[in-house]
């Protein structure tokens, strides 16, 4: 457990070590309880690895400390979480809020008059925000926090700004598991999480040597200049955008939101995970916009293409502020992807496909996938122990401009640094063609293939359409694959004997 002041203000202080093992369920994104750490240990000769808020990040709204905070200060003596909550006390803070979670906003708003500790509850901001996605969908204006804009939205002539009560501050209320989601929606991302950039950088090579250096050995690079003739580079802010689209509505999480809308809220919000704009079918909702970019040379191969209109989604514009971002996933159907970044930057941390991030527990099947909550969870917790792996991940900040490779398989995780703009798209070349028709056969194909209605025929559908335009040419990617593997375990082999056999001439 940690107080507020040790975990917060950079100075020379001990070191202190945290442990945590907050999880995410892809399925309902809940986080398990655990406290913040649950070790409190300095060691002599260290300084302080300390974390700072960002300038405007506000104190927490309802005064909630972390639990660290009760132990060390000898005035308190009283939680006032457990005696606001009775018998319920012996409840997780999860439990606690899954089970607010399937109240309305009317019941919320009386359970807040019960006592301070239902009031801190009551109005915890995630609450809020399901609430007004479930119920107001994309219709809605945010309104400088959750439970505001859902008073808005259901009851217009409402004047929100006179809920000042909204804001009391409770005295002695002490939990590790609402003050981190406080806490990462506040934090600035440290020095040393941006600092390592092991990625191979080029810039005008051939197709040829994109496809012998990276694409056939499945390794990512960053490359630059591709996108200097794009008018997107140019012309993609959001007074452009928001001009050229008007009223259409963009993917955003489980809704669709106006793009003014969008950044009204993008500029209002402090979140651990804002919502983030990621929409599949933009070129078709404003053909402008997909003529205004044009696919690298180096990813014009795209087999799904075969398909026609019965493709997988297979593109997306994202766009999104500080702090959001994709936690560790891999992209679907076994598909390569290229990001291309138009303005801002990102981080990126990728592991390769035999290496799970830690902190990242993928379910058996990989139908599932828990991770922490937030991005900046993950950094806070488990990034440090990637400095001690002996495969240590690839990692790069890419910037306006430039456009980063993501091979089939590959670990990855994007945060933006600031306001950021940018296209991604997935394919299939002849380089991952046997990968993505092996995913799309697995027993469980139905439940991992994404992005299209008709999951269960896609394999056949577009293997038939392949073998229609390249009769063959499957059976021949085949054997060159079988003769890599051979030619792969001869080399082994061969080596062991070759130790061997000097070894038994050795010794004698």
């Amino acid at each position: 457990m940690l107080s507020c002041k040790s975990l917060l203000w950079k100075s020379k202080k001990k070191k202190i070590k945290t442990k945590t093992k907050s999880k995410l369920s892809s399925k309902n994104g809940s986080r398990k309880q655990n406290p913040i750490s649950e070790k409190y240990q300095r060691e002599e000769g260290e300084e302080e690895e300390g974390f700072s808020l960002k300038a405007s990040a506000p104190s927490h709204s309802h005064g909630v400390q972390p639990l660290g905070n009760f132990y060390l200060n000898p005035g308190s003596s009283v939680n006032s979480r457990n005696t606001g909550l009775g018998n319920l006390r012996t409840l997780t803070d999860e439990l606690v809020l899954d089970i607010l979670g399937l109240l309305g906003g009317t019941h919320l708003g009386v359970l807040a008059t019960v006592s301070k500790s239902f009031y801190v509850f009551s109005n915890h901001e995630p609450l809020w925000r399901n609430l007004v996605l479930e119920n107001l969908s994309g219709g809605f204006i945010y309104k400088g926090s959750w439970k505001f804009t859902y008073i808005a939205g259901f009851y217009p002539s409402f004047d929100v700004m006179d809920i000042g009560v909204s804001h009391l501050r409770v005295r002695d209320f002490y939990s590790d598991y609402l003050f981190q989601s406080w806490l990462c929606a506040n934090l600035e991302m440290k020095p040393e999480w941006l600092e390592r950039d092991n990625i191979v950088r080029r810039r005008g090579i051939s197709v040829e040597e994109f496809v012998s250096s990276f694409e056939e050995l499945n390794k990512p690079v960053l490359l630059e200049g591709c996108l200097d003739n794009w008018a997107a580079l140019e012309k993609w802010d959001r007074d452009y955008l928001i001009q050229l689209c008007g009223d259409l509505r963009f993917s955003v999480g489980p809704v669709e939101m106006k793009l003014e809308d969008y950044f009204r809220y993008s500029d209002q919000v402090r979140e651990e995970r804002p919502l983030y704009l990621f929409d599949p079918k933009f070129a078709e909702k404003v053909p402008r916009l997909g003529s205004e970019y044009e696919v690298p040379v180096y990813f014009r191969e795209d087999l799904f293409g075969l398909l026609g209109n019965e493709r997988p989604d297979y593109r997306w514009i994202i766009i999104g502020p500080a702090g959001s971002g994709s936690s560790f996933h891999i992209d679907p159907n076994s598909t390569s992807a290229w990001n291309a970044v138009i303005k801002g930057s990102k981080k990126w941390v990728l592991f390769p496909p035999d290496v799970v991030p830690p902190g990242v527990h993928p379910s058996p099947d990989g139908a599932e996938v828990a991770c922490p909550v937030s991005i900046i969870e993950w950094f806070m917790n488990f990034y440090g122990a990637t400095k001690t792996w002996k495969k240590k991940p690839i990692e790069c900040i890419c910037k306006a401009g430039e456009v980063i490779f993501v091979p089939n398989g590959w670990w990855h995780l994007v945060i933006n640094l600031e306001e950021s703009i940018a296209i991604t798209q997935n394919y299939v070349s002849r380089r991952n063609m046997l990968n993505v028709l092996d995913f799309l056969q697995r027993p469980n194909a139905s439940e991992l293939v994404s992005g299209t209605r008709d999951r269960v025929n896609l394999y056949e559908k577009f293997k038939n359409a392949f073998e229609a335009s390249f009769p063959g040419t499957i059976d021949q990617l085949v054997k060159k694959a079988e003769k890599k593997a051979k030619e792969k375990r001869l080399s082994f082999w061969d080596s062991v004997t070759d130790s061997k056999a000097g070894a038994f001439k050795f010794s004698f």
